[in-house]
């Protein structure tokens, strides 16, 4: 993943083949496709932890918690998930702000999160409806809070940013 990103940053995305990545590597590319479909793969890798993380928590919290209640501990997960690789989700993303197709598949990582949030506040009696407004919510306040994060002047972890955008969405809502 570092020899990706490195490649991405001095040549781009689109410029940079499995087989440079795995040279830099030191690594033989049968060895990169062990670990990874595709070029792409390296950077949304650890994209299906972030989900599962976000959905274990919603599923973990009382049965009995109302949407917020439960939400909460989900977007602290997420942003626990991510908390100790600041650096890299700052490349990353930079290589994925440089490149239209890396966006599209954020924005698939992204709405599938969304998906399973949603069904997981089904799973806890809301409507649809309440389920689907909710998700996204949480979502876009956990993107939020995560660009601000990676902004290099911004100097709290990733919860205590992604609690302070969940506060601000309740007061907008309130």
């Amino acid at each position: 993943m570092a020899a990706a990103l490195e490649l991405y940053d001095e040549r781009g995305f689109e410029q940079t083949t499995v087989a440079d990545i795995a040279e830099r590597a030191g690594v033989t590319e049968r060895t990169f496709f062990r670990h990874f479909g595709d070029k792409r793969e390296v950077l949304f890798d650890r994209d299906g932890g972030l989900q599962t993380a976000f959905v274990e928590a919603l599923a973990a919290a009382p049965a009995d918690a109302d949407a917020w209640t439960a939400l909460a501990p989900a977007l602290d997960a997420g942003c626990d998930f991510l908390a100790d690789r600041r650096d890299h989700a700052r490349r990353r993303q930079r290589v994925i702000d440089a490149t239209p197709g890396l966006q599209e598949r954020e924005l698939l990582k992204l709405a599938a999160l969304t998906a399973a949030l949603t069904a997981g506040l089904r799973g806890r009696g809301l409507s649809e409806l309440a389920a689907g407004v909710a998700a996204e919510a949480v979502v876009g306040a956990f993107r939020v809070a995560f660009t601000r994060w990676i902004d290099p002047a911004e100097d709290r972890d990733l919860r205590t940013v992604g609690r302070a955008a969940l506060a601000e969405l309740r007061a907008v809502v309130s």
